[in-house]
């Protein structure tokens, strides 16, 4: 009786079908942050756009940031000053899930840091375009803020001690 030879290909397929399962669900909070900017882009227009009609401002002579911010309510510059924020901080947090994803930090703990940073930001949306208060949206930036210093500092412990 011949032994069959194994099929070294299916079993690559089948180890690397895991990996990208598991990576899949690792970067699952990247993906839910990109939605909610996405969300806030809709959110940011469904509102701006009434409010400049309103105010009648003339979309192209209102070409550079902030020309007529003074004629649109704060609750629709709200919207679109934290649109704009989910561009500048949340790149920390995307850089860091990458690079553990691919150097081998993609961990449960990572993992779990990027859905409470995930959440932290949307909460901090909410804040911010619903609340006039800033010392709690500047509370909810530092949680965020932590959590980043918290999975950067593992991945430098994990990478260089």
């Amino acid at each position: 009786m011949e032994m069959e030879a194994p099929d070294f290909s299916a079993m690559i397929s089948t180890l690397l079908d895991g990996q990208m399962a598991e990576m899949q669900t690792f970067l699952t909070p990247v993906l839910l942050l990109v939605c909610w900017t996405l969300i806030l882009w809709l959110w940011m227009y469904v509102t701006r756009l009434p409010a400049m009609q309103k105010a009648k401002i003339d979309p192209d002579s209102a070409r550079h940031p902030g020309t007529y911010g003074d004629r649109l309510p704060a609750s629709v510059r709200s919207v679109a000053d934290n649109y704009n924020h989910l561009h500048e901080q949340p790149t920390i947090f995307y850089a860091l899930m990458i690079f553990a994803g691919l150097t081998g930090g993609a961990d449960t703990m990572m993992m779990y840091l990027g859905y409470a940073y995930g959440g932290i930001r949307v909460l901090h949306s909410l804040v911010q375009i619903l609340s006039p208060k800033v010392a709690l949206r500047f509370l909810v930036f530092s949680l965020g803020t932590i959590v980043l210093f918290v999975m950067a500092g593992k991945e430098v412990i994990r990478v260089f001690l």
